[in-house]
């Protein structure tokens, strides 16, 4: 990956397939910054990251003397770490609109893609979240006909919480209608297409929309 090009002091402890992983991946691409990508398979997670994080979850990022976990953290801590360019509003109004939007991604969007991902539990429960998460992603789409960024015009932390999920819609055998989706097949083409959120892809992710 073009973010992963020296030694650095900073380190990131990224699952090749997870969203999570990708949102961080995504932010390091779009500010320009390098960092050591460990790419961590499930079960079997090397021993520093236990050091590290004493949950063994992923996205980790290890900045010197500093550990951080959970991805939406990691996106703050760079944004404020690395200010250009800002991922989030100036204003605090549209900051904490932005944050609500990114809880309300986790809640009705990554919890029901997590489980698709998984590809675990009973074909009801996993028909029911693919079910829900299309109609929830349909019943939004309008609004990115009103700016070209999700509710900014400028590209946010929400963007890149969004944009590593509609990548992997594909993945878990959702389509969303053309007719009724236009601007946001419009918006994942332009989102996909940015220099920042190729280089954030991992072989595995590419692989995903082939």
């Amino acid at each position: 990956m073009s973010i992963v090009t020296k030694r650095s002091a900073m380190t990131l402890f990224s699952n090749a397939r997870d969203h999570y992983s990708h949102r961080v991946r995504m932010v390091l691409a779009e500010k320009g910054v390098t960092a050591d990508l460990v790419d961590v398979v499930p079960g079997k997670e090397p021993e520093d990251l236990a050091e590290l994080n004493p949950y063994g979850t992923m996205p980790t990022l290890a900045d010197r003397d500093l550990v951080l976990y959970e991805a939406n953290v990691i996106m703050e801590y760079l944004d404020e770490r690395f200010p250009h360019p800002p991922l989030l509003p100036v204003y605090p109004v549209q900051r904490a609109l932005s944050r609500l939007w990114i809880t309300r991604v986790e809640k009705e969007w990554s919890t029901r893609l997590d489980l698709l991902m998984a590809g675990k539990g009973r074909e009801t429960v996993l028909t029911k979240a693919r079910k829900e998460l299309r109609e929830s992603i349909i019943a939004i789409s309008p609004i990115f006909s009103e700016k070209p960024f999700f509710m900014n015009e400028e590209l946010s932390l929400v963007d890149c919480c969004v944009a590593p999920i509609f990548w992997r819609l594909k993945e878990v055998g959702i389509a969303l209608p053309e007719k009724s989706t236009r601007a946001l097949h419009k918006y994942m083409h332009a989102i996909f297409e940015r220099d920042a959120f190729r280089a954030s892809l991992t072989e595995a992710e590419m692989e995903m929309r082939e």
